[in-house]
């Protein structure tokens, strides 16, 4: 039998403290080798017990766990997994904590203090099992956010060159804030996340985001337009799909079944995007536990789109692109450093001739929508007519 994961439990709360210990020990593969009141107590027991993970509530009274989390980092880094009341000052202190190098959180249900912590025991021992496992991964560099990011005046309502479909998980919120913090605001293409995140904390994270990035980024609502330069979060709990409507192209949310377990799922975003945009559309999975948003990229890549998966070594968690990996479904494998330059040479800018002999490869006309049929003339008609502006836009 392999090590057991031993945990360090730091919370405020006397009763958190028996209850956590409580619902851990029903897995036999974790041991709660002790618990701290405070973060100054905390940083002793670390330094004492050599935990392999912390569960780390953010609130805390003497030393909070913002403090506590950045001098667990600066001293002996290890994974931290956040544990905290959801609210909305919560919330942000949890952003800013992942960008401080935390694996993950997961929020304390609204009668946690009433004792019931049932309903998140799940979960909570299967972060705890995918921090052990990422111990060591080297996190993306944290993005600052000390003002926000100039936008660009108000710029025309642009249809999109391409929609690309992100699907990521565990470690998202900081490489996706690396990654769409280096995008331009007159990016020509349309972007649009499935971040498994809880309901609630997707509204924070968009703002987060718009916050540091050129690009304009909000939660999205059933309506809201595919525009270039625009970043759609799909919200906790909903599903996310796109549109071909007589006034544009859209999102429209959905309250369906979960999909491999989870609401929002990459998988129900991907197979939408791949029905409605075939040719010009493009799939990304990125860091995260589990193999939702495999078979959606494989959908895209049949649909004539570009498929890519975020290289295993540079995500904390690889179980997703690595899903898509070993089906055979990602047509490229681009390290996280990379995939910013990747977008904005060849979906943020003018075609080049490269890009236009890789969409126009083989694939099954009876597939292709009207739009795509579209896409295609213009293409052609580009070899022979030079102009300045893209086809998607004429």
């Amino acid at each position: 039998m392999s090590e057991r994961i031993r945990v360090l439990v730091v919370d405020d709360s006397a009763l958190m403290r028996k209850l956590i210990p409580a619902i851990l020990a029903r897995e036999p593969s974790i041991e709660v080798v002790g618990t701290a009141m405070d973060g100054a107590f905390a940083l002793k027991k670390i330094e004492e017990l050599q935990p392999d993970v912390v569960t780390l509530d953010l609130e805390m009274p003497r030393m909070d766990g913002i403090e506590t989390l950045r001098l667990i980092m600066r001293r002996a880094p290890l994974p931290v997994i956040l544990f905290s009341t959801h609210s909305k000052e919560g919330g942000y202190a949890t952003f800013k904590a992942l960008a401080l190098g935390a694996v993950d959180f997961l929020a304390k249900p609204k009668d946690a203090a009433a004792g019931r912590l049932d309903e998140i025991a799940g979960q909570l021992i299967a972060k705890i099992k995918v921090a052990k496992r990422a111990a060591g991964r080297k996190l993306p560099p944290a993005v600052i956010v000390e003002a926000p990011a100039p936008k660009k005046g108000t710029r025309a309502a642009l249809p999109p060159r391409r929609v690309i479909a992100i699907g990521i998980s565990t470690g998202g919120p900081n490489a996706l804030q690396f990654v769409l913090s280096q995008i331009p605001a007159d990016f020509l293409s349309t972007i649009l996340i499935v971040q498994h995140m809880p309901e609630g904390f997707t509204e924070m994270f968009a703002k987060r985001l718009d916050e540091c990035c050129a690009l304009e980024v909000h939660e999205a609502r059933s309506g809201d337009l595919l525009l270039a330069g625009r970043v759609l979060i799909c919200p906790g709990n909903r599903h996310m799909m796109v549109r071909r409507m007589p006034r544009g192209d859209m999102v429209i949310l959905s309250d369906g079944p979960p999909v491999n377990g989870h609401r929002p799922s990459a998988d129900v975003l991907f197979h939408s995007v791949a029905q409605e945009f075939g040719l010009v559309a493009v799939g990304i999975l990125m860091t995260g536990m589990g193999d939702d948003g495999a078979e959606g990229l494989g959908a895209v890549k049949a649909a004539g789109g570009m498929t890519i998966a975020q290289s295993e070594d540079t995500c904390v968690v690889s179980g997703m692109p690595r899903a898509a990996i070993l089906k055979g479904y990602a047509s490229k494998i681009i390290p996280l450093d990379g995939l910013a330059a990747y977008l904005i040479g060849n979906y943020g800018a003018e075609r080049s001739g490269a890009d236009k002999s890789e969409k126009l490869e083989k694939h099954d006309k009876k597939s292709i929508n009207e739009k795509n049929e579209k896409f295609e003339k213009n293409e052609k008609n580009e070899k022979n007519e030079r102009t300045s502006v893209p086809s998607q836009r004429s």
